[in-house]
């Protein structure tokens, strides 16, 4: 599964766009200083996320969209088409 596979099915679960998780998280106070198993309790307690997609929401809440290019056009089963995840929703992203 691609990292942006993750986030859409996140979004899928909770009807919320990555974007959206990310203004959650920061009305609770969570920014790139927070520990990342806080934010991951969070989303698994508050929003039903399981443990390998609420990681990938904890890292666009704390460290942004961009990816390591390691995967980026593989063609594999963790490929991804760019090295910026797509953050304002399934339906509109021009790579999905």
């Amino acid at each position: 599964m691609s990292f942006q596979a993750y986030l859409d099915k996140a979004e899928e679960q909770t009807g919320l766009t990555p974007r959206q998780f990310i203004a959650l998280a920061k009305e609770q106070g969570f920014d790139e200083s927070t520990k990342s198993s806080v934010v991951l309790n969070w989303l698994k307690q508050e929003h039903g996320l399981g443990h390998g997609h609420a990681q990938a929401m904890v890292h666009v809440i704390l460290k942004g969209p961009k990816i390591s290019s390691k995967h980026v056009g593989t063609g594999g089963t963790h490929s991804d088409a760019s090295d910026t995840l797509w953050l304002d929703g399934k339906a509109s992203n021009p790579n999905g």
